[in-house]
C-alpha cells in the first residue's frame, strides 16, 4: 500500500476533528471531502473514508438523541461522553490508517457501504 493511500486514509479520520474548531458539520464534511477526492484513486481511502463517515454520522445521531436528555441533566454527561469517544476513536483510526490497517470503529452504524 502506498504512502499516499495511508496518508489520505489517515486524513479521512483526522478531518473529523474539524468540527471542534467551529466549522459547522465539519465532523462530517471533513471526511466526506477527503473521501470524495480520493475514493477512486485508492481502495484503502475508499474503505477508510466510508468508515470515518459512518462513525461521524453515528455520533451525530447519538448527539441528537442526547439533546432532549439535557433537561434531565444526564444528557450533559452523555454529550460529553459522545464528544470524548469521537475524539479518541478518530485519533485511533488515524493512527491505524497511517499504519495501513483497515480500522473499524466499534459502535458505528454501517449506513454507507
Amino acid at each position: 500500500m502506498s504512502k499516499d493511500a495511508r496518508t489520505w486514509g489517515m486524513l479521512c479520520h483526522l478531518t473529523a476533528l474539524s468540527g471542534f474548531v467551529g466549522l459547522p458539520f465539519g465532523h462530517i464534511l471533513g471526511p466526506l471531502i477527503c473521501w470524495l477526492i480520493k475514493k477512486n484513486d485508492h481502495e484503502f481511502v475508499d474503505d477508510q473514508g466510508k468508515e470515518a463517515l459512518n462513525f461521524q454520522i453515528t455520533l451525530t445521531i447519538a448527539a441528537i438523541v442526547c439533546i432532549p436528555l439535557v433537561f434531565l441533566i444526564i444528557g450533559i454527561f452523555m454529550l460529553i461522553a459522545v464528544a470524548v469517544l469521537g475524539v479518541v476513536f478518530s485519533i485511533i483510526g488515524a493512527i491505524k490508517a497511517n499504519e495501513g490497517v483497515r480500522y473499524r470503529y466499534p459502535f458505528a452504524l454501517r449506513l454507507i457501504s
